[in-house]
């Protein structure tokens, strides 16, 4: 009996592994190429190292399983994140890292060394592979590159993305049910928002990571950040002054362009300002610290006299919503920020708890967002 279920657990064991047996597949990623990959596939590279926030949504028992190369930018970008998927998956810690593409320190026989199925870049990446002949290299070596795009056009290309990366990995039907549940909370606000046509929409001007220089100010145009302002009811002040997706606007301008309210994305980046004033946003993040930061930089002089300053409408928020699939929860929040009378009901606590308990392989942990109080800020 012993020996019949064994073989029976071995043929079983054989049938299972014939059924996801790599083979052939085409498909047209982000940038519009048609590429050709042996999927499912086994062994990837990372183009960034946030890019295991897609990966831990479709490999949740292991996102690093696959994951044999990766740029070093997870654990000094987002740290706190990287602390509590280290402490779970230490082997983490030893997957090899590489330069990046747009500074030109990426090591074509590195990669070669690493035998990869497939490198998975970010969009913004590609006038940089294309400048110094990264694809035409790789492909000689049989590595292709997949474009995917949760950054320049978030709310355009993340459901895609997440279709092409699915099927990268041969989990169509977890991309499938993760794009359901993000265009549903996206609904959760854009919804309400449509159903009121004659919507008093507030000046909104979002900083983009205040604090990391002295400089002073980063923002957003159309895109990006500038976009979850307007799906969340706001006007994104940037977008006047701002021609791409990323620019800057001065402090003059923010002082005339008197905005109602003020968002600054924030992280914990040590590593690249130890000791700066930027705003530590986070799971897990010191709220008191963070509020004690953002209330500090209302004191420059580009929100001198300001309303959002005056009224006390001041907020940070986790500068890694602007790279990654959960950019809808950033929506949320700041529909209640702008409208707190049209989403009385609306948790976004309770939907990144959603999120990782129905698709991350980590607890959730608070830490994303902060607010301060008119008191706050004098």
């Amino acid at each position: 009996m012993i020996r019949i279920a064994l073989l029976a657990a071995t043929a079983t064991s054989l049938f299972t592994a014939s059924l996801v047996q790599a083979a052939p597949v085409t498909l047209t990623d982000i940038a519009g190429r048609e590429v050709t990959v042996d999927a499912p596939v086994d062994r990837v590279i990372l183009g960034e190292g946030r890019q295991i926030f897609f990966a831990a949504v479709l490999d949740g028992e292991n996102p690093f399983e696959r994951v044999v190369g990766w740029r070093d930018d997870f654990r000094q970008a987002s740290p706190e994140s990287y602390d509590i998927y280290a402490e779970k998956f230490p082997q983490l810690k030893d997957i090899p890292t590489f330069g990046g593409f747009k500074d030109g320190s990426f090591d074509i026989e590195q990669a070669v060394a690493l035998t990869p199925d497939v490198l998975i870049m970010n969009l913004e990446s590609k006038a940089a592979t294309d400048e110094a002949g990264y694809e035409e290299k790789l492909a000689k070596v049989g590595i292709p590159i997949v474009y995917v795009d949760f950054r320049e056009k978030p709310f355009e290309h993340t459901s895609q993305s997440m279709e092409i990366i699915g099927k990268l990995f041969g989990e169509e039907e977890k991309a499938s049910e993760f794009n359901a549940f993000y265009e549903e909370q996206i609904a959760r606000v854009t919804d309400v928002i449509a159903a009121h046509a004659d919507l008093d929409r507030p000046l909104v001007f979002v900083e983009r990571a205040g604090g990391y220089s002295e400089d002073c100010c980063m923002s957003f145009g159309g895109g990006n950040f500038g976009r979850f302002v307007e799906l969340a009811g706001g006007k994104n002040m940037g977008s006047e002054f701002i021609l791409g997706t990323f620019g800057t606007v001065n402090a003059e301008q923010v002082i005339a362009s008197d905005p109602d309210q003020i968002v600054v994305t924030g992280g914990n980046w040590d590593a690249y300002v130890p000791g700066g004033a930027w705003v530590g946003m986070g799971p897990g993040s010191d709220m008191d610290e963070a509020a004690r930061k953002l209330a500090a930089l209302t004191h420059r002089p580009a929100f001198t006299g300001v309303k959002a300053v005056e009224e006390g409408n001041v907020h940070a928020i986790w500068h890694q919503f602007y790279n990654s699939p959960y950019s809808f929860a950033a929506v949320q929040k700041l529909a209640t920020w702008l409208h707190p009378e049209l989403f009385p009901d609306l948790d976004p606590d309770a939907t990144m708890a959603e999120l990782h308990e129905r698709f991350l392989p980590v607890d959730y942990q608070p830490g994303y967002w902060v607010s301060l109080p008119e008191t706050a800020t004098h």
